[in-house]
């Protein structure tokens, strides 16, 4: 999960109220459920001491809600009487749920809001290509790529005498100009979209050819789907399962190379090198070592496992992201004035965002860093081996 959408949440003081809803309704009383529901919400938000005029904000938000056609789930921010996030879900969330506590409640993200990969998709036939995003926003074209298509003059099929071969050559000199081409369109609108991965669509033939040219580093998270013609507009739920299908494929290779680089830095803290040199290692395991790493803006990336035990222990808090601290005496140490008590996971996601690291959410079965808290880190410090 990038973090970046999390930022509105980090520009004011809490305290805050976090509530993250089950909006599927499939039951004929589905208005009356709604109804309790929301009641429930704002009387936990009563119970925990939220103040009258954010409780009212939530009250009118939820008010509004319609009662069919919702997402699977939402999750409001409020603070200072204004709802300063509303998101729509993408998983359920286990229970709906509010809270009111000195950080918004963010962690859960992670596992229930998809933030799916920017997919560049390009549509091919033997004339050209047509180029569109998958983003945030739905699609977004981007124009077409034409390329050099040859037709023997006077011929309305391929002549099947001694001047075949010089038709059948001028053709196949064309296509391979045309998927030049349109590797080259590629690459060229490739670092400009903001995209993760591409898509190619068509043929085989000239899915392949097309991919053959594109450098090596956009060939690395390109693929190929079968269909989904420039010409065939009838295609298009059929492309669409494709980008989804491979941006599902893409996140979760993202979380396992993340997982196996954490596992394989682990291992090494304290190695001895060849320059006698002692390195922590690029990897922090458990509160404490995630912590200071959050402090130094080491983080790359944040993993979090689902239901960590370690979750919801205490640490210490200041106004700034990277103002994080286990014990109470080392935050004020470190020049926070009034530390304030917070879940580790909220604030450690929260420091996650001060250094513009990903945030990911190890779910059930993977096995992941002890505790449920860990990171990768962008670099270390070593230290040499005492004489």
């Amino acid at each position: 999960m990038e973090t970046g959408f999390l930022t509105p949440l980090f520009d004011r003081p809490g305290p805050w109220a976090s509530v993250y809803l089950d909006t599927t309704r499939a039951t004929q009383d589905a208005a009356k459920q709604q109804e309790l529901r929301n009641r429930s919400v704002l009387a936990q938000l009563d119970e925990a001491g939220a103040d009258p005029y954010t409780r009212e904000a939530l009250a009118k938000r939820l008010d509004a809600e319609p009662v069919s056609g919702a997402p699977p789930g939402r999750a409001l921010f409020a603070a200072g009487a204004e709802v300063v996030l509303d998101l729509p879900l993408t998983s359920v969330p286990p229970a709906s749920e509010a809270t009111w506590r000195t950080l918004p409640h963010i962690a859960p993200l992670a596992g229930l809001y998809a933030d799916d990969p920017p997919c560049l998709v390009a549509r091919i036939d033997t004339t050209g290509a047509d180029l569109e995003l998958f983003g945030a926003q739905g699609r977004e074209p981007l124009g077409s790529v034409e390329g050099t298509e040859w037709r023997a003059r006077g011929h309305r099929s391929i002549p099947a005498d001694r001047y075949e071969w010089h038709y059948r050559n001028k053709v196949e000199q064309g296509w391979e100009q045309t998927a030049e081409i349109i590797a080259s369109t590629l690459a060229r609108h490739w670092p400009h979209t903001g995209a993760q991965l591409a898509l190619l669509a068509g043929e085989a033939r000239e899915r392949r050819a097309v991919l053959q040219r594109l450098p090596e580093q956009l060939r690395n998270v390109t693929v190929e789907a079968a269909g989904g013609s420039r010409q065939s507009h009838a295609a298009g739920n059929l492309l669409e399962r494709e980008v989804t299908r491979a941006r599902a494929a893409h996140t979760r290779r993202h979380l396992e190379d993340a997982v196996d680089t954490f596992r394989a830095a682990r291992g090494r803290p304290g190695e001895r090198t060849p320059e006698g040199v002692l390195g922590p290692g690029q990897a922090a395991e458990g509160v404490p070592a995630v912590v200071e790493a959050a402090r130094s803006h080491q983080l790359a990336t944040l993993l979090l496992a689902e239901d960590g035990p370690d979750m919801g222990r205490e640490v210490w808090i200041g106004p700034g992201g990277d103002d994080i601290a286990v014990r109470r005496s080392e935050a004020r140490s470190a020049g926070v004035a009034n530390p304030q008590s917070a879940r580790a996971d909220d604030a450690l996601v929260r420091a996650a965002a001060a250094c513009d690291a990903d945030v990911l959410r190890i779910p059930d079965g993977m096995a992941g860093p002890a505790g449920g808290c860990g990171a990768v880190l962008r670099w270390t410090v070593s230290r040499r081996e005492p004489a």
